[in-house]
């Protein structure tokens, strides 16, 4: 794209300041910006004008959903395994690792999943879900195509950092990375920020953008020569997730469900996690700050709390279907953040409060976009241990007391 089609691009969107200082730029930088510019999808101004109209669009009716406990999945363990891992031997099993994030919120400014977990030794969060997958492997005698998803800020980073550790003994053949893909913030009047003279504000386009990103990174075609049928996508905020389990391979493919997704019970009524359920029939995922009171308390007779699943971003996803979904229009997600930029100034705002809006592709849409989902009960104690704050809950002291008690070495 060239300066004049940038625009005439613009103008129609009302958006011409955001090449109020191209003339001041490097020639690398205004090549910068109008890649920027030429990528951006102005159907994202449509969605906040909609927005502003109607605001978020309302959810359906909310019923609760149970799960495959953990007795019954024991009760059929082996015949769960035995499908699971002919599933992974035959190659139809890839994993997908969220690890766009950074370490911000630990008090490192480096990505999440290379921060230092351990006490006497170092033990990275990255170090620790490869060797979950190793074990699988292990068990299958066959490796697990594993994709890493990185964000333009921690990309490089993130690559060196695991070619230089070797990443942690797993065969870098079966290492893949893609970089989600971005959108931009706009103010309360729906115009486009900059956080530079030469660069838009964006921001990843939420944990839903996964596969679209994997798609226009250009991996689709490797998805389908390798036959990889099944795609175990996971959060790297979770040093305890079980990866290509099994189990839960093989109990979703048996239920002939087009997903599925690990669950815990909830610790309280009250816990910060997002509920699997039922909305209008059809599986959902409502988030916790979405839940009534009634929602969160209400109870079965046998005393378990009725909306008492909680999800912990450990999905798994027929391909086939995904790609179904790539050719339709996922909800977007209009999410009030503060979004430092600079003013008509060129002065730098560091806003203390909510001044932008972000847009947002969210995992749970793509479980209420299928059919059926099962919802497969795992051990809390066993594989959920999030690393989300320095301190306090979901901690990384937490973490740590969490991954003694399974014998990891600290």
């Amino acid at each position: 794209m060239d300066l004049t089609q940038a625009r005439e691009k613009l103008a129609g969107c009302g958006q011409t300041h955001l090449l109020t200082w191209y003339d001041t730029l490097t020639e690398r930088e205004q090549d910068a910006l109008l890649e920027q510019i030429d990528a951006l999808d102005l159907h994202l101004l449509d969605v906040f004008a909609d927005f502003l109209n109607e605001g978020e669009t309302q959810r359906g009716e909310i019923a609760p959903l149970n799960a495959l406990t953990i007795p019954e999945i024991n009760e059929n363990l082996e015949k769960f395994e035995s499908a699971g891992l002919d599933a992974i031997r035959q190659g139809k099993v890839g994993a997908v690792l969220l690890a766009g994030g950074m370490g911000t919120r630990l008090g490192c400014e480096m990505p999440k999943g290379m921060f230092d977990i351990g006490v006497n030794q170092p033990l990275y969060i990255f170090e620790c879900l490869i060797r979950n997958l190793l074990a699988v492997v292990d068990r299958a005698g066959a490796y697990v195509p594993l994709f890493i998803m990185t964000s333009e800020k921690n990309d490089e980073q993130t690559r060196t950092f695991l070619k230089e550790m070797h990443y942690f003994g797993y065969n870098k053949e079966y290492v893949h990375f893609f970089v989600q893909e971005t959108a931009p913030a706009v103010d309360e009047n729906g115009s486009i920020l900059l956080e530079e003279k030469g660069r838009i504000a964006t921001s990843p386009n939420g944990n839903g953008g996964w596969f679209a990103s994997m798609v226009n990174a250009g991996l689709l075609p490797l998805l389908k020569r390798e036959g990889i049928e099944w795609l175990n996508v996971f959060a790297v905020d979770n040093v305890l997730q079980k990866i290509a389990d099994p189990a839960f391979v093989g109990a979703t493919i048996l239920s002939g469900a087009a997903s599925g997704s690990k669950v815990v019970s909830k610790s309280s009524p009250e816990e910060c996690v997002g509920v699997l359920c039922l909305e209008d029939g059809i599986p959902s995922i409502v988030e916790y700050y979405e839940m009534t009171e009634e929602m969160r308390t209400r109870r079965e007779p046998d005393g378990t709390l009725s909306y008492n699943y909680g999800v912990i971003l450990n999905y798994l996803f027929r391909t086939d279907c995904l790609e179904r979904l790539a050719g339709e229009n996922m909800p977007v997600h209009v999410v009030h953040k503060k979004v430092p930029h600079i003013d008509q100034n060129g002065n730098l705002v560091t806003p203390d409060k909510p001044n932008a809006y972000k847009f947002e592709t969210l995992v749970l849409d793509m479980i209420h976009m299928q059919d059926k989902c099962l919802s497969f009960e795992v051990d809390r104690q066993r594989e959920f241990a999030p690393v989300k704050n320095a301190v306090g809950a979901d901690s990384v002291e937490t973490a740590r007391e969490l991954l003694r008690l399974n014998g990891v070495a600290l």
